[in-house]
């Protein structure tokens, strides 16, 4: 299996097209910081490049048992300007905004405090799973900023509005089961399973065809920006599409002989 260490992540590749992004400062409790931002993009570049065959999901965890990413560095947020500081809130916008980009499904595994720029990490991906010991929070008012990768925009639509405010306003923290009650959380596990919890939901998604699960997110994520009309018009556009791949001739007779699918991603 292919590993890629950089400085401040690790990439790994396990079995049947599946990765792992783990991001490494475990000193810093997985504080995002430049080097941090401009590894993953990377990272991300080479993950969006792969056919199925190499790529089919990606993991998004921090390394110890504290923190999944515990926000944004705050050391090097107090030296931004103005300018510095717009850069800053783009590029890690444009780097979260590439976890919906990718064709093949991301899911956070929390395992520890994602507050600030780790809970926005999160919540660009298609949905978390957390550890009991977990918390989310956006607390940038306290640093007299708001959260700038992002929080604004996806907590509202995460949580809905009333919720979204509320956290934002205050900064407060909730807990991995208050998350899970409000909608932002899919599942909670102990510690030590988390990452067994995650992947048996990854072997479920495996077992289906890998163009149809990229479709299906492409769908979903378009769809938010449309209205119900426009959606469902792109929705039959895609469903349309699929017909030309290989994957629906074999789902579909399978289904008919009554056998388990061998889809290839084509």
């Amino acid at each position: 299996m292919a590993s890629f260490t950089y400085k401040t992540i690790v990439l790994e590749q396990k079995p049947q097209g599946v990765w792992v992004l783990t991001v490494s400062r475990p000193e810093a409790l997985n504080a995002l910081n430049s080097t941090v931002l401009n590894e993953m993009g990377e990272a991300l570049r080479q993950i969006g490049e792969m056919s199925y065959e190499d790529a089919r999901a990606l993991i998004i965890t921090g390394a110890g048992e504290k923190a999944f990413v515990a926000g944004a560095d705050i050391k090097e947020i107090h030296e931004l300007d103005e300018e510095k500081a717009k850069s800053f809130a783009q590029r890690g916008q444009s780097i979260f905004h590439e976890l919906t980009l990718l064709k093949i499904p991301v899911i956070a595994a929390v395992n520890g405090f994602a507050l600030g720029g780790g809970c926005e990490l999160a919540l660009g991906c298609d949905f978390i799973y957390a550890s009991e010991n977990a918390k989310f929070g956006l607390p940038e008012v306290s640093l007299g900023l708001i959260p700038g990768f992002g929080g604004t925009v996806r907590m509202a639509r995460a949580i809905g509005q009333r919720r979204a405010r509320e956290l934002t306003y205050t900064g407060n923290m909730v807990t991995a089961q208050e998350a899970h009650t409000m909608g932002l959380v899919n599942k909670v596990f102990p510690q030590a399973e988390l990452m067994a919890g995650v992947m048996k939901t990854v072997e479920s998604i495996l077992s289906k065809a890998p163009i149809a699960v990229g479709s299906a997110k492409l769908s979903i994520n378009q769809a938010w920006d449309m209205d119900v009309e426009e959606a469902q018009r792109n929705e039959a556009k895609i469903f349309a599409e699929l017909f030309t791949s290989e994957d629906v001739k074999e789902g579909t007779q399978a289904f008919i002989e009554k056998r388990k699918a061998q889809f290839k991603g084509q």
